[in-house]
């Protein structure tokens, strides 16, 4: 018979906290095996009830894990998500200074992003009903950022981790969504004016707007439904590309246009 694990949620919210200021701390996993992958969004969320609690602005939600080699190589079986807050927005076209991220790694993956209209329907889940939701679609570039030493990461590390997000650009231009066919949207990615990074947006979970119904529904379960204004990172549309010093990135989604951003020396 197993034996649930007590977890010190406020000591490791608090470590991870101070990690933002400080130096990466080792992984949370090893530190309490056992833990489930519901006491790292208790992690999560006592961080995120902090940081709420501070007067920061929470503008929305971030998908990851929607690919499924990333899901087999990290043990899960559905995605995993965080929360966007606006001091992490880059303008589209702008430089991140160096220092900003904690690792020196740092990684930038090309997503489709929504924009919501309204609440959604989360009893009537259909891609009608998810669609109707959305004001507009906007292409973006994610950097994901690690509080775990070495990117030694597993699926508890990164949920307790708000998702190993770090920042986020979005492009600025809207598009309905009514003009596209987000399912036949092709991703480019260049870093400093060569391809590294191909994708669709069928990689998303078959359709990114798979991916935006089953935050819904996830967020409605747990009591903080998405609502009208929320915007949504998607998920990966190709694989993630390492970012250094001095790279500049452009990102370009069929039907949305492009994105960029730049990485200060």
């Amino acid at each position: 018979m197993s034996v649930a694990v007590e977890i010190d949620v406020e000591c490791y919210a608090g470590q991870l906290r101070a990690a933002y200021r400080g130096s990466a701390i080792a992984p949370i996993r090893r530190a309490i095996a056992g833990a489930s992958v519901a006491d790292a969004y208790a992690i999560q969320q006592a961080n995120i009830d902090h940081w709420l609690a501070e007067c920061r602005a929470r503008i929305g939600a971030k998908i990851g894990l929607t690919t499924r080699a990333v899901q087999t190589q990290l043990g899960v079986d559905q995605p995993d998500f965080g929360t966007l807050f606006a001091d992490i927005q880059v303008a589209d076209g702008g430089m991140i200074a160096a220092g900003r991220l904690l690792q020196p790694k740092a990684e930038a993956e090309a997503e489709v992003a929504f924009v919501l209209a309204r609440p959604i329907d989360v009893d009537n889940l259909t891609l009608d009903e998810l669609a109707g939701a959305v004001a507009h679609v906007l292409p973006a570039i994610e950097i994901v950022d690690s509080r775990i030493a070495g990117w030694d990461i597993g699926i508890i590390d990164t949920v307790a981790d708000n998702a190993s997000s770090g920042l986020f650009v979005l492009g600025d231009t809207p598009v309905a969504l009514d003009r596209i066919d987000l399912r036949l949207a092709g991703m480019v990615m260049k870093k400093n004016g060569e391809i590294v990074s191909l994708g669709t947006a069928a990689a998303c979970l078959g359709n990114p707007l798979n991916a935006l119904g089953w935050l819904a529904r996830t967020m409605a379960e747990l009591g903080s439904p998405l609502g009208g204004g929320d915007v949504i990172l998607a998920g990966a549309l190709g694989p993630m590309v390492a970012a250094n010093p001095g790279d500049r990135f452009t990102a370009e989604i069929g039907g949305l246009g492009a994105v960029g951003v730049e990485f200060g020396r």
